[in-house]
């Protein structure tokens, strides 16, 4: 009965699988049969072979070939090469390399060698027999397995580049004795290291410094000779430029690495290297942050190739700018203008190649400076691409050209190579005819109207007192400012004379407004204290000259070139040097107001008090009154002041501080002298004197005149009386 039932289940099952089809792999055919997928093309893809099993299939590589897993299917792998030469499984001679091929790998004979019929051997090619080398008649060509080498004739140099031609070497380049009346130690020193591996290079088996090490000593005895001021003429920065050229032609060719950079705290350098049979082309770029460079290597290679290209670029950060020795420019074109001031606004790069003449390249190469100081080109500013001229020991233009500039770089082109730099030319702009005359005509005013002031307080006994004393003091200090701004703000042409007026004028006008801080002082302990209440002479003085004098001896120490301009003596706008002189002026300003405004609402106190002293109360309202329109006036003068000496200054500042520098003068002599009754009172006795004395004189003339006429008609009486 089981049996029977089983029989039934599985007919059933049979009928339902010929109805609804067979599983995957298999075909109906009345029944199912196995499906052989490896007759289907490419079912495993290259370097595979196909395995059928029933219901599937599967995947595995041929011999030299991998997959992960081993057996695959189309869709879970495939199958790659073997590379038996990494693997270390190949048998090649010492003579032979291994080749890697599709499943295999195969044994080639190795640069240097040749195969031979004798049992797939390689035997060493005689590139001197063959004459397959580059050697040239300046040196020997050996043979050696596999190889050749250039053994250079003496005095003669491959740089070590054993398969290279041999170039003359000229160690007289790195002599010790030149023009120069006093070559710095350091500079001599360098000269003997390099002299001594020049002549390492020419001599068979000298003992020879890497590249590496000889740049660090270039470097290193360069950075010295750079922080001690140790450039100080023409000739000694001429051997010094010349020194770093030769060295690096030197160097260059022993470096290891085909780019190499090195930064000091006053050089840096990029150097690339090429070293091949056959001469590098394209372009080459090289950068120093202050300078990039830009040429061909066919401008670098020239029309010899050794085996070998380099070019670097120098670029040398902490050179003066400042110093004369920058400022000298070759007077040879027509076209450098007297009466112009020359400064370097660029760092000085070296730029050396190898090709050996570089006196006329080929094509130009390009340049590009960054500004050490953003100025955008105007009337009174132009920049030149010039370089070092070594026989005239100044910057020349020939065969450097601007090709373009703005305010931040300047790009050079250049038909020869040495070391360059970029020269602001900074040419004298005139003042307008009525700037000028107002100029003048008012600070002589001014200094009239001082001068009258000093002698009234001065001499003036019935307004002797601490105000007076304070009033004095402010006319000195701005007579002499004035008299020393009327004749030596102009005079840049002198360095150190133009340092002294620069000096002089920051301190006698911080003094003027010292002194008007000890007026608001003294008006303050006026309306506090008592009307007649003084200072002691010994502490103004310690104000109104002492800090003045601090402040400037400071700021002389701190920056001693701050001081002159190449266009005005002044106070140099580099590193805010001007705040020197504008932020003790700000300071005093803001004090200065402080008391005002209390003394002001002291005052107003006292007059709202139930017994004021109204006389003494006006005399003190009458001094603050003056003492702020002082104020107002050689305050906002220095407001105009602080932008006179930009380059973009207006004319409407300009004037505005020409006119309020004349007006201090008068506006003290009119508000201490002809507004003070005391001092009009002085002023008429004196007039009155001077009119009485004339009186007199006139009288005494008169009567001398009229005695003398007496005996005349004495004499002519009796001579009558006997006739």
């Amino acid at each position: 009965m089981e049996l029977k039932w089983a029989l039934l289940l599985l007919g059933f099952f049979l009928r339902s699988c010929e109805s609804e089809g067979c599983p995957i792999g298999l075909q109906k055919n009345r029944t199912c049969v196995d499906v052989n997928e490896c007759d289907t093309a490419g079912v495993c893809g290259n370097n595979s072979l196909c395995i059928n099993t029933h219901g599937s299939y599967y995947c595995t590589c041929i011999e030299g070939f991998y997959s992960t897993p081993p057996n695959f299917t189309a869709d879970t792998g495939q199958c790659e090469d073997i590379n038996e030469c990494v693997q270390n499984v190949t048998r090649c001679s010492g003579d032979m390399e291994c080749k890697n091929i599709d499943g295999s790998y195969k044994c080639v004979c190795k640069d240097g060698y040749r195969e031979t019929r004798l049992d797939s051997a390689c035997a060493d090619i005689d590139e001197c027999t063959d004459k397959s080398h580059i050697c040239d008649k300046n040196s020997e060509c050996n043979n050696i397995p596999g190889s050749y080498i250039c053994k250079c004739h003496r005095g003669f140099t491959n740089y070590g580049n054993n398969q290279s031609k041999c170039i003359e070497m000229n160690c007289d380049n790195f002599k010790t004795e030149t023009e120069a009346e006093e070559m710095p130690i350091k500079l001599k020193e360098l000269l003997s290291q390099l002299r001594s591996s020049c002549e390492a290079l020419v001599t068979p088996d000298g003992e020879r410094k890497t590249g590496e090490q000889l740049m660090e000593n270039l470097f290193t005895s360069t950075d010295d000779l750079l922080s001690a001021g140790s450039v100080g003429d023409g000739e000694t920065l001429s051997v010094l430029l010349d020194t770093v050229e030769n060295s690096m032609r030197l160097i260059c060719p022993q470096l290891k690495e085909p780019v190499m950079r090195m930064e000091t705290h006053n050089t840096y350098a990029e150097v690339a290297v090429t070293r091949n049979q056959t001469p590098p082309s394209g372009s080459v770029i090289l950068s120093t942050g202050s300078a990039l460079f830009n040429t061909s290597w066919e401008t670098v290679v020239g029309k010899s190739y050794p085996g070998f290209a380099f070019v670097s670029l120098v670029s040398y950060k902490d050179m003066n700018s400042s110093s004369n020795l920058f400022r000298n420019v070759s007077r040879k074109k027509s076209d450098m203008e007297e009466n112009v001031t020359h400064k370097l606004n660029s760092k000085v790069v070296t730029v050396v190649v190898s090709n050996p003449d570089t006196k006329h390249l080929s094509e130009p190469v390009s340049l590009i400076f960054t500004h050490v100081e953003e100025r955008a080109e105007s009337k009174a500013v132009a920049y030149n691409c010039v370089y070092w001229a070594e026989s005239e020991r100044a910057w020349s233009r020939q065969g450097c050209e601007r090709a373009w500039s703005n305010s931040t770089h300047t790009e050079c082109s250049c038909s020869h190579l040495s070391s360059f730099a970029v020269l602001m030319s900074l040419y004298p702009v005139q003042d307008t005819f009525e700037l000028v005359l107002i100029t003048r005509v008012g600070l002589v005013l001014s200094l009239l109207c001082l001068f009258l002031c000093i002698l009234t307080f001065r001499f003036c006994r019935s307004i002797q007192g601490t105000r007076n004393s304070i009033h004095l003091h402010l006319s000195v200090c701005l007579f002499i400012a004035d008299l020393v701004f009327l004749c030596g703000i102009s005079s840049t042409h002198n360095q150190v004379a133009c340092a002294i007026v620069a000096g002089l004028l920051h301190f006698f006008f911080l003094s003027a407004f010292c002194w008007m801080l000890l007026e608001g002082v003294q008006l303050y302990r006026m309306v506090v204290l008592v009307f007649h209440t003084t200072l002691k002479h010994l502490y103004m003085y310690a104000v109104g000259y002492g800090v003045p004098l601090v402040i400037v001896s400071i700021s002389a120490i701190a920056f001693p070139k701050g001081y002159g301009t190449d266009r005005h003596c002044w106070l140099s706008l580099k590193y805010d040097f001007i705040w020197s002189f504008l932020a003790p002026v700000c300071l005093i300003i803001g004090l200065n107001s402080l008391v005002f405004v209390i003394t002001v609402w002291k005052l107003a106190e006292k007059f709202s008090s139930l017994n004021p002293d109204l006389s003494k109360l006006r005399t003190i309202r009458g001094f603050t009154v003056t003492a702020v329109a002082q104020l107002c006036v050689l305050g906002g003068m220095w407001i105009f002041g602080s932008f006179l000496f930009y380059e973009k200054v207006t004319q409407v500042a300009l004037y505005l501080f020409v006119i309020l520098n004349s007006l201090q003068g008068a506006l003290i002599f009119i508000m201490h002298c002809l507004l003070s009754r005391q001092v009009r009172e002085e002023y008429c006795k004196l007039i009155t004197r001077i009119c009485s004395l004339k009186k007199k004189k006139y009288s005494e003339f008169s009567t001398s005149n009229h005695s003398s006429q007496q005996p005349l008609r004495s004499d002519q009486t009796s001579g009558e009386s006997k006739i």
